[in-house]
């Protein structure tokens, strides 16, 4: 299917795309990139954003650890945590160390560079946007929430469906993530939280247009679990529904589902804890998601650990198969 280096640019943030570059750091195959979420408003980033006026660091920092070839202290150095007690309450190293070098530099993506630099990343590590904005929704019953830490972690009633979701203000893709979509072979969204993790991408102006433009195949990583106050008794026909909402129609090639069993005991925990369940795909609803187009492959993503997320190995394994021509 392709010749040469592949070029393989993931959209999404936080631990899904961390998932995504874990599994692909080390294939001399690919050419990476990672176009990163700038709506985060929670935590140590919120903070940052709030007091220094950077554009969100955590997500950055958690994709610069993906793909940094660097010594495991230098890593476990860049994710430390301070303690509550400190007063640095919460700050991790890295976030510090890229909020200090937008200083420096003058510019949080020439931050970013050198960051690149000191910590041996292998690929690109790219804003969405170099603009400042808020990721608000509108919820069924006509309420606005803006904050993605306020939608991450609502205070309204989590049971409420959201309807829309915008950006304020509305920015304007970073010409550099747009090279990176227009020149790719194979761009992956997701896995992550649909609305505080993949759709506020999509959402920035120009990204939608640069998907389009490019000859990419779009490969869409469903959710495993759905998340309360996000996707409330989500299937897999309605996650693709509201990705064709915000990517547009004729855009997905493939979407990728879990079909690695869920034990009943550890379905019942996560419904107990944090009332979430196993995404289903129904026998009807992929004859609905194939007529748009889209091809659905099941595949066992499953993590084997004792809790539900995707396993990098597997992601890893079937772009690897993708790109071999092993997927149809």
């Amino acid at each position: 299917m392709f010749q040469n280096k592949i070029n393989i640019t993931t959209i999404g943030g936080g631990t899904g795309t961390y998932n995504v570059l874990s599994g692909l750091r080390g294939n001399e195959s690919y050419n990476l990139a990672a176009i990163v979420t700038m709506s985060d408003s929670g935590g140590s980033t919120g903070v940052l954003r709030d007091e220094f006026g950077v554009l969100p660091p955590g997500d950055i920092r958690r994709a610069i650890l993906a793909l940094s070839n660097e010594s495991d202290i230098l890593r476990k150095l860049f994710e430390y945590r301070f303690d509550k007690k400190s007063s640095v309450s919460g700050h991790t190293v890295g976030n510090l160390l890229l909020t200090a070098l937008a200083d420096i530099t003058g510019d949080f993506g020439d931050g970013i560079k050198e960051i690149n630099k000191m910590f041996k990343v292998q690929g690109k590590v790219i804003p969405v946007t170099m603009e400042q904005s808020n990721l608000c929704v509108k919820l069924e019953n006509g309420q606005e929430v803006c904050g993605e830490s306020n939608i991450d972690v609502p205070l309204h009633d989590p049971t409420l469906r959201i309807i829309e979701a915008y950006l304020e203000p509305q920015p304007q893709v970073n010409p550099v993530a747009k090279n990176s979509l227009e020149n790719s072979d194979i761009i992956v969204v997701g896995p992550g939280d649909l609305y505080t993790s993949i759709i506020p991408n999509l959402l920035v102006t120009g990204v939608k247009d640069a998907v389009k433009n490019s000859n990419a195949k779009v490969v869409y990583f469903c959710n495993i679990m759905t998340k309360l106050g996000e996707t409330n008794d989500f299937e897999v026909l309605d996650f693709v529904n509201e990705m064709e909402k915000y990517i547009g129609e004729g855009v997905i090639d493939y979407v990728v589902v879990n079909n690695g069993y869920i034990s009943d005991e550890m379905t019942e925990r996560y419904k107990k804890i944090e009332s979430k369940k196993p995404v289903k795909l129904k026998d009807s609803d992929r004859d609905i998601i194939t007529q748009k187009g889209i091809h659905v492959v099941e595949r066992d993503l499953l993590h084997e650990q004792d809790y539900v997320r995707h396993s990098s190995k597997k992601i890893a394994s079937f772009l690897d198969d993708l790109v071999d021509g092993w997927v149809r």
